[in-house]
């Protein structure tokens, strides 16, 4: 009778907060207006900044609630719980380093004003699935406010991924695993990152600052919006899916764009263990002396094959340097050092989408808790900058942490952070520009760049890349810029990693004995490839032969470049010998012929655009329609990016990753924007919205974005409040 009561007594508690969410939640929808505009962008108003926030979320949710619940499942460590067994080493690699419990209690210890937002963004996503009770969770049927912390920078591929999933497995499932190619970096594979362009008054033809915002991620990877409260808060830009704050975009006096940085601030310590065995206690050295390791469980949830849950355990490792997440071949203990500063890295996010100044931006940016992404930064004052990522360790520069340091060293511990003065920065260069495309700062503003030589080793580790070549050409090509000018710059066909390459390649052509065979049957792809102008074109059959090369020669090319310290691209252009050129080149010519009937075959028609469904993994195939897409992978210093491949079944090359968010950005006395995103909207088929950009996109041609109230009118589809 007791039991009885007692769960009747939970039964009715359980029923009241229910009552008492839905309840809060009608109300915060009443206080929420979403307009949808003819492009299904949403343009959500709040009367506070926390209403705003539940409405932006609520839009997400409508265009791909799957995607939303898939980042969570991976920021949370969760997603073997949908996925079953072969995601419990990706969960496993998260949970060290991100613990729920830790995030409830960091929660807890937040700003009011954050808690507030974290509470709303976790009811608009409860409010949008009572609503939609058709949409099934895999997993998450119930957000909390806390797990808004484990995804609190919205950057592909955070600093986590950089541990590789294979010796997890080896280290924590006790068995060798060899390091997989792709994650020795030795796969060719199109460059993830960003371009973003930041152009001053002075070199532009209104006198007023420019900004260009191309992020390089998977395609469908953020939403676009625009969110404004009456505290001040107005945004329009990219949103990664699932995350409350516009990460790449501009409000109506100043402008960032974020692209991948090449700084090196995650670490690896070679641990001295000893060790009597693996369940007692275990210590490492330090100083001289011995600390104790730390043991902590982690079990894991599962599918199962027949869809029940099983769980796995393990017993982890970490040192005051962080997880241990592998072990070498002689004994020592990889334990990995990283940014872990979720509260701060929240407060930062959302924060600067209502920065109205350099001056207030940089401010924010005091937080320190931006790890992975350089900042191009434009304002309606006509300052613009360049910023490298905020956190960054202070360390002896004696050493050389691109490889694992010794652990039991104190002087190779991290030092505090750096201030932000102390960083390579770029403010207001008198050349009249800024740039970044994934490379290294030390060409940020031409001539006005900051210098290698100042500044330890640890600043870089990226290097230069095709793409710089390419920005510092069409930066330095006029000082009367327009949005269309700059548009057309982002567009820019020229391929710089071939008009360094392909000499090489016909002198090798030129060397072959007039008796060899190879001679008399290249000698038409060598004339082709010699009378190109290294301009993409859908047209252009010497970009189809031009590509195949490339990445016939990538391949001989990644180890040997990779021992020697060098780029593939410089290895290719200075060290690459002759047979390889030549082999390649007969490799791409086979290819062609075998793929598609001959070796000389329109770009357009291999390179192409498809959306078939809503599915985060698409299946590609020939016999669907398709869009053709002129411009190439960026490994070939392309500014657009089209990530393409063949896939199981296709000849054609189908991308999905590159170009996905593009906007040209005008900060006068009135913002004025124009943008394309990949494909559509919305992640739903049967939306008009779900690839009615798709065209546009493959033309790089950028719609007006309507910021103001009076850019919306005649361009309404639908006003409403969340939950109608």
């Amino acid at each position: 009778m007791t039991r009885l009561l007692l769960a009747a007594a939970l039964l009715a508690s359980t029923a009241a907060h229910a009552q008492t969410d839905a309840a809060r939640w009608r109300a915060t929808a009443s206080r929420v207006k979403i307009t949808r505009d003819d492009w299904g962008v949403a343009h959500i108003h709040g009367r506070s900044d926390a209403d705003a926030v539940f409405g932006m979320i609520y839009a997400q949710a409508e265009d791909d609630f799957n995607r939303i619940e898939t980042n969570y499942l991976v920021s949370l460590g969760r997603l073997a719980e949908a996925e079953g067994e072969g995601a419990i080493w990706q969960d496993l690699r998260q949970r060290l380093f991100v613990d729920p419990e830790v995030l409830k209690a960091d929660y807890a210890k937040s700003p009011e004003w954050l808690r507030t937002l974290m509470q709303a963004w976790a009811d608009g996503l409860n409010y949008y699935l009572a609503t939609h009770p058709e949409v099934k969770p895999r997993v998450l049927t119930r957000f909390e406010p806390w797990m808004a912390l484990s995804f609190s920078e919205g950057s592909i591929g955070g600093d986590i991924e950089r541990v590789p999933l294979s010796q997890i497995e080896a280290f924590y499932g006790r068995q060798k695993l060899a390091m997989t190619d792709a994650e020795k970096g030795l796969l060719y594979k199109e460059p993830k990152g960003s371009n973003g362009f930041a152009i001053a008054p002075s070199h532009t033809k209104n006198g007023h600052a420019l900004l260009l915002i191309n992020p390089h991620t998977s395609f469908f990877f953020r939403s676009e919006q625009q969110v404004t409260s009456g505290e001040g808060l107005n945004a329009y830009g990219a949103a990664t899916w699932g995350q409350f704050f516009i990460y790449q975009g501009f409000n109506p006096h100043a402008g960032w764009m974020h692209t991948s940085s090449g700084v090196d601030n995650v670490d690896e310590f070679a641990e001295t263990v000893d060790r009597g065995g693996w369940e007692k206690e275990l210590f490492y050295l330090y100083g001289g002396e011995k600390r104790r390791i730390t043991l902590k469980p982690i079990t894991i949830a599962y599918r199962t094959a027949d869809g029940e849950r099983g769980r796995r355990s393990f017993t982890t490792y970490s040192t005051h340097h962080g997880p241990i997440v592998r072990e070498t071949a002689d004994g020592k203990w990889i334990a990995v050092s990283l940014m872990n500063k979720p509260v701060e890295a929240l407060q930062q996010s959302f924060l600067r989408t209502k920065a109205g100044d350099y001056a207030s931006f940089l401010k924010i940016a005091g937080l320190k808790a931006n790890s992975s992404n350089n900042t191009l930064f434009a304002d309606s004052k006509g300052e613009i900058a360049f910023l490298m990522p905020q956190f960054m360790p202070v360390r002896d520069n004696r050493f050389d942490y691109r490889k694992p340091v010794d652990g039991s060293d104190p002087a190779t511990d991290w030092r505090g952070l750096h201030s932000l003065a102390s960083l390579p920065q770029v403010v207001n260069p008198r050349n009249g520009w800024a740039f970044n495309t994934n490379n290294w700062p030390w060409t940020a503003a031409g001539a006005d760049s900051p210098k290698a030589t100042d500044y330890p080793r640890y600043f870089d580790q990226a290097g230069e890349n095709p793409r710089g070549a390419h920005a510092l050409r069409v930066l330095n090509a006029r000082r009367d810029f327009t949005p269309e000018t700059l548009r057309q710059a982002a567009y820019d066909s020229f391929l710089p990693a071939f008009d360094r390459l392909l000499p090489g390649l016909i002198s090798a052509w030129e060397k072959l004995p007039e008796g060899d065979a190879r001679k008399a049957r290249l000698a038409e792809p060598v004339a082709l490839l010699k009378g190109w102008d290294r301009r993409w074109n859908a047209d252009s059959t010497a970009t189809s032969l031009a590509v195949f090369w490339g990445e016939a020669l990538w391949v001989p090319s990644a180890t040997p470049a990779k021992e020697a310290g060098l780029s593939v691209w410089d290895w290719m252009a200075e060290r690459a010998t002759d047979a390889q050129r030549i082999d390649a080149l007969a490799s791409a010519v086979d290819r062609l012929t075998q793929d598609f009937g001959s070796w000389q075959v329109p770009w357009g028609e291999i390179n192409r655009f498809q959306r078939n469904d809503g599915a985060i993994a698409q299946q590609f195939d020939d016999a669907k329609p398709s869009i053709q897409v002129p411009f190439t992978s960026a490994q070939w210093g392309s500014l657009a990016s089209f990530g393409a491949k063949r896939w199981p079944g296709t000849k054609r090359y189908y991308g999905t990753l590159g170009n996905s968010f593009v906007a040209a950005v005008e900060f006068g006395p009135k913002v004025r924007a124009w943008a394309v995103t990949a494909g559509g909207e919305s992640g739903h088929p049967e939306s008009k919205h779900f690839k009615d950009q798709a065209e546009r996109y493959a033309a790089g041609a950028l719609r007006p974005v309507y910021f103001y109230p009076e850019d919306l009118k005649g361009h309404v589809e639908r006003v409403y409040r969340p939950g109608e």
